[in-house]
């Protein structure tokens, strides 16, 4: 159905439109891959980073994805806090995100949750890049991140939402009479929304795709994009391939062993709390101080990580490290997500208590530490004003690219004005935008672009009834296409949702007038 991981990843470089993202990503995935994936298409270009498998960093030159525009899309971070916080992480070369915690804008845990909120968000938006050029870049060196994506989710959603249905419908392909089935054995699987999970239960009876669409009764769009998804990731597939799989698995499985006979065994001594009073999971203190210390500990060498001195001596590194490792006990912590972190800060600080126990590692870490000082000194530390220029004008802004187009709309340049609109809507796919883009289509050529411009317009009101240009648009090019009942009707819903706006009540009692 798909080809191997392998085979996938042997090509370095390539075209989405003939290799997917998905398809690389579930391959990455597989295959635990530690390595960066470079995405461009015209002016946009991605850097993902890759650590054993799963995205955990992405680098774009899309303004509105840089993690300050996100909190302020987010409502998270006022517009002014967020320009002055920047021009301070510029003059001080420190990264945004700890800026933020630092002069109390948001606490270390929302800003976690925002970072992968925000990776989550740059990732997705890559599934509509079918005609972007990949490039595979190894990378020696594990990534230093903080944050990670689950890959399996990620592909289900991205499957779902975001991926054409062209590219859907061309690399999922298969006859009317192949049945569908649940494939045994699978490990990990996603979390199914009620669809997913309806579709997948569905399987069970081994329908064909028709048979399918019947007993979910969802649309045939839906239904292949989450079929494509689940068929990808492993957790179904053809009824014969899951046969076969089943008796694999069947092959494998040892014979049972016979019982062994009771031996008494002591009874255990439960595991001793960690001293003081433990931590609660709501404690919003303890959650910011654990989550505060997961973000910031990679960027630390062992001595910071302990807070000990270069001098420090093997009884006062030991108290050190046990003082660590009870403030971050994972015994503290109950819930899968804070517990995971508490583990990560007691395996840091056992690395950094191991590497300075050894007098050559201490030595070596004392050394670099020394490099890093002199290299600090020499460096004058503030950018220069080119590279503050740089920094700003490397990013692509799609709000300029549409107060532009619409600039041009206004002086009936129209070939212009969608060429930007154009633009806007590859940088950021707003249906504000996406209308405008139709709008100025059909003034373009309105004799050529009517029907596809009203199927356009159609499709984008479905999907977002609450944008009153929309319908303002509709409503207008259904009218220039003499299509009065619609045109009435998208007017009326565009009045409903501005009723100061009086040019819909003259142009509806127009339309009354001519019907």
């Amino acid at each position: 159905m798909f080809p191997l991981p392998s085979q996938v990843l042997r090509q370095r470089e390539g075209l989405l439109a003939d290799t997917p993202f998905p398809l690389l990503l579930h391959a990455l995935m597989v295959e635990e891959r530690t390595c960066t994936l470079e995405l461009k298409v015209r002016q946009r270009e991605k850097r993902i980073t890759f650590e054993d498998g799963a995205p955990v960093g992405c680098n774009s030159n899309l303004l509105h994805e840089t993690l300050g525009k996100y909190l302020v899309e987010k409502g998270r971070l006022t517009e002014g806090d967020y320009q002055k916080s920047l021009a301070e992480s510029v003059s001080s070369g420190m990264q945004l995100g700890g800026l933020l915690v630092q002069k109390g804008l948001i606490s270390p845990f929302d800003l976690y949750r925002q970072l992968q909120a925000n990776l989550a968000h740059k990732l997705l938006d890559c599934f509509r890049w079918t005609e972007a050029k990949y490039r595979l870049i190894a990378d020696v060196e594990h990534p230093d991140a903080t944050v990670r994506a689950n890959t399996a989710q990620l592909i289900l959603t991205g499957v779902s939402t975001q991926l054409p249905f062209d590219t859907v419908a061309t690399h999922f392909t298969f006859t009317d009479d192949r049945r569908f089935g649940q494939m045994p054995g699978v490990e990990s699987a996603p979390k199914l929304s009620s669809k997913d999970a309806r579709l997948f239960q569905a399987l069970r009876q081994r329908p064909t795709f028709n048979e399918l669409l019947e007993r979910t009764g969802f649309e045939m769009d839906s239904v292949l994009r989450r079929l494509y998804a689940l068929c990808l990731l492993g957790v179904a597939g053809f009824a014969e391939d899951a046969d076969a799989r089943a008796e694999e698995l069947a092959r494998k499985a040892p014979a049972a062993a016979p019982a062994p006979e009771p031996v008494s065994t002591p009874v255990p001594v439960p595991a001793q709390a960690p001293s003081g009073t433990p931590f609660a999971d709501e404690d919003e203190a303890a959650r910011n101080a654990l989550v505060g210390a997961f973000l910031n500990h990679r960027g630390l060498d062992p001595f910071a990580l302990l807070d000990v001195p270069e001098d420090v001596q093997p009884v006062a590194l030991r108290k050190a490290f046990l003082a660590a490792a009870d403030r971050f006990s994972p015994l503290r912590f109950q819930t899968s997500e804070l517990k995971e972190k508490a583990e990560g800060m007691l395996a840091a600080y056992a690395r950094a208590y191991g590497l300075l126990s050894e007098p050559e590692q201490n030595a070596l870490w004392k050394k670099r530490r020394q490099a890093h000082r002199e290299k600090a000194r020499s460096n004058t530390g503030r950018p220069s004003t080119a590279e503050q220029f740089r920094i700003r004008t490397d990013l692509l802004d799609a709000t300029t690219q549409f107060d532009e187009a619409k600039r041009r709309l206004e002086a009936r340049n129209f070939a212009g004005a969608f060429e930007y609109f154009e633009y806007a809507c590859d940088i950021d796919p707003r249906p504000l935008y996406q209308a405008h883009r139709a709008w100025a289509r059909y003034l373009m050529k309105p004799e050529a672009h009517g029907r596809l411009v009203l199927q356009e317009l159609q499709e984008l009101t479905r999907q977002e009834p609450g944008l009153e240009e929309g319908w303002a648009f509709l409503g207008d090019v259904a009218r220039g296409e003499g299509q009065w009942a619609l045109a009435e009707d998208a007017l009326r819903k565009a009045f409903k949702l501005n009723p100061q706006q009086r040019r819909y009540v003259a142009l509806i009692q127009e339309i009354a007038r001519r019907r």
